[in-house]
């Protein structure tokens, strides 16, 4: 009969994630996870089968999160220049406990299309995203902020592009004046 577990799988799971978000899926061995989460491999195993069942679940806990944040910014009563500056602002000073960059922008340069698994996580979460923006935009026109003549799709597909760039300029060492920059002249674009 197995034991219970003695754990929380959500602290464990926001472990496993920072580790994968600082070394990606390739470069975090099973002791690097054991060391974050402090449990033991067989744990680790009897709870999530494998690595990769442990990175789809984290990623998958990494993308709820931002994709809620992303919400409460964007579903705000305020101008949607506003909103996406603070949106992009996120980029710019991330809580100073955050790996640098983005486990969704890592896991796309990493895996790409050769997960199906991830593959699909990715997709699902990019859509959501890209819908999220795109109504604001759209209910942006209605309320005359916005040109009515400019795509709602292509721009939240331009504010996304410029969130994972400003996530991979930081990964590469970008420091804040530089993501400030590139978040001043997305929002001048729009």
């Amino acid at each position: 009969m197995p034991r219970p577990r003695t754990f929380d799988e959500a602290s464990v799971l926001d472990a496993a994630m920072r580790a994968f978000w600082e070394t990606g899926f390739a470069g975090t061995s099973t002791e690097a996870l054991c060391a974050a989460t402090g449990l033991r491999r067989s744990s680790i195993y009897n709870t999530f089968t494998d690595k990769h069942r442990l990175f789809l679940a984290a990623l998958e806990r990494y993308c709820e999160e931002a994709f809620r944040r992303a919400s409460e910014v964007l579903e705000r009563d305020a101008p949607v220049r506003d909103r996406v500056r603070e949106l992009l602002g996120q980029g710019v000073q991330p809580p100073p406990d955050e790996p640098a960059g983005c486990l969704v922008v890592n896991t796309v340069v990493e895996l790409g299309e050769s997960d199906p698994e991830v593959a699909r996580l990715l997709r699902r979460d990019g859509e959501r995203r890209l819908a999220l923006l795109r109504d604001a935009f759209a209910a942006a026109q209605s309320a005359g902020e916005i040109d009515p003549g400019r795509d709602p799709e292509a721009l939240a597909r331009f504010v996304i592009a410029t969130v994972s760039g400003m996530r991979v300029a930081a990964r590469a060492g970008a420091g804040p004046d530089e993501l400030a920059a590139i978040a001043d002249t997305a929002v001048t674009a729009l």
